[in-house]
């Protein structure tokens, strides 16, 4: 075999190690900036979250103080209508009493 073939069979293979080593590099980098891609996303992903969350318990919030609101109208409505009523029968009441007295 000439020595030029074993030259360039060497080369190729110095080329081939060095290829070799250049593509585990690039791939020990590639799969580094995958990984902290990776967890920048699942960061990202829970601070969403997380301001959704706060965003519901803050709508959920307003909701029940609207609701009890609601709630505190319609009992003072009720409680007024009540008293009207109430009032009225009083009258008639005394009245009832105050004549039944007389007739008595």
């Amino acid at each position: 075999m000439p020595i030029e073939v074993i030259f360039a069979i060497s080369e190729a293979e110095e080329k081939a190690k060095t290829a070799k080593a250049e593509a585990m590099a690039l791939s020990k980098k590639l799969v580094a900036e995958a990984e902290e891609s990776g967890k920048l996303a699942v960061e990202n992903a829970k601070k969403k979250a997380e301001d959704e969350i706060r965003d519901l318990w803050r709508k959920a919030g307003d909701k029940a103080k609207e609701e009890a609101l609601e709630l505190a109208r319609n009992t003072e409505n009720r409680k007024a209508t009540m008293s009207v009523k109430a009032g009225s029968r009083t009258d008639k009441a005394v009245n009832l009493v105050i004549e039944r007295i007389v007739n008595s």
